[in-house]
């Protein structure tokens, strides 16, 4: 499981340090693969990352999805076109994929947030507004936060 929030930056070749206690998190799976794709809150995009065996458990309950339902076909045109498979390096590193830092708009400040099986990488800047707003919306409406008798 995945938790917190970890300020990071990307260097000049495109590549990341993991966050220690999500490379524990890896770690523990004995397969530093992930698949990183494109994701989207509050129309701010960000990158999802799944540990590779999650990544395939994902595949395996789309197969039993119909292929011709209009929301399976978007699903796959949006997040599962958009996977890259990615491997941890010796110093616990990712090559962020130059269409994915594109598509998220990452600069050189990032924020990895935890996502319960996952983690989501974020532009520093949209992740502060995106975190601004959910608690603005926390604050206004807090029913709306109490997810566990859904």
């Amino acid at each position: 499981m995945f938790r917190g929030t970890y300020d990071h930056s990307i260097d000049d070749k495109g590549r990341v340090s993991v966050p220690a206690r999500f490379r524990e998190e890896l770690q523990a799976t004995r397969d530093e693969r992930v698949v990183i794709t494109n994701f989207v809150v509050l129309q701010a995009r960000c990158l999802e990352v799944y540990p590779f065996a999650a990544w395939v458990q994902l595949e395996e309950r789309l197969r039993t999805k119909p292929q011709f339902d209009q929301r399976v076909v978007n699903f796959l045109n949006y997040y599962m076109s958009a996977a890259h498979d990615c491997e941890l390096d010796k110093q616990g590193r990712i090559l962020l994929p130059p269409p994915l830092r594109e598509y998220a708009g990452l600069k050189r400040e990032i924020v990895f947030t935890s996502a319960l099986d996952k983690f989501r990488i974020w532009d520093r800047e949209a992740w502060h507004k995106v975190r601004d707003e959910v608690e603005r919306m926390a604050m206004e409406r807090p029913e709306e936060f109490n997810v566990l008798e859904i």
